[in-house]
């Protein structure tokens, strides 16, 4: 299928069923940050609802590919992205090894609790045990994004200001929209200083 975009040429192997096909395509293509990731994204979702042989089948090429790629980060964009849906690309190859006791220091000197990660993802009960990295920075990436969205909803609430006098449910509104940027800020950070060092 020369000249078409790989996300298409994914796509329509996925909804013919030929999930070789589109693990093909993704191999054969250049890798790069915007449609090559979004295709294997598209592959590592279908393969999660896979498993036996058949999920190694096809998550097995594409993690082959990805620990080959020269670009780290793209290398670990993937592996983040993978996780979302469950699939494991990173077997301590990519991102750095944390251990508990790192998230629980880093999340202190960062200002958020480590607490709300566990409510969504299993830590060890041993501080001195690595931490599931990947999983970790879907969860504090997807917080970030949460404070973020509450913060541009309530800015859109109050509308804007245009020199006038705010009243005082507004100033509340607003006060509180920089206090959702800044727990945006925190949790993308926790994420960021966490994965320094990935390869």
């Amino acid at each position: 299928m020369a000249g078409v975009r790989v996300t298409d040429e994914v796509s329509f192997w996925q909804r013919r069923g030929d999930l070789r096909r589109a693990v093909r395509v993704v191999r054969e293509r250049t890798p790069e940050r915007l449609r090559w990731r979004a295709a294997v994204s598209t592959v590592t979702e279908v393969a999660a609802g896979l498993s036996g042989a058949e999920r190694v089948r096809i998550e097995e090429p594409v993690r082959e590919v990805v620990l080959d790629l020269p670009d780290r980060i793209l290398r670990r964009e993937v592996v983040i992205d993978a996780r979302r849906f469950g699939v494991d690309f990173d077997r301590f190859e990519i991102l750095p090894v944390r251990t508990r006791w790192d998230l629980t220091r880093t999340a202190y000197l960062t200002g958020v609790e480590p607490e709300l990660i566990e409510r969504y993802l299993p830590l060890p009960a041993d501080f001195g045990q690595p931490v599931d990295m990947a999983g970790v920075a879907v969860i504090s990436r997807a917080l970030a994004a949460t404070h973020k969205q509450r913060a541009d909803k309530l800015v859109e609430r109050v509308g804007g200001t245009d020199g006038r006098v705010l009243a005082k449910h507004e100033q509340i509104m607003l006060e509180r929209a920089d206090h959702e940027r800044d727990r945006a800020r925190r949790w993308a950070a926790l994420s960021k200083t966490l994965l320094e060092g990935s390869r």
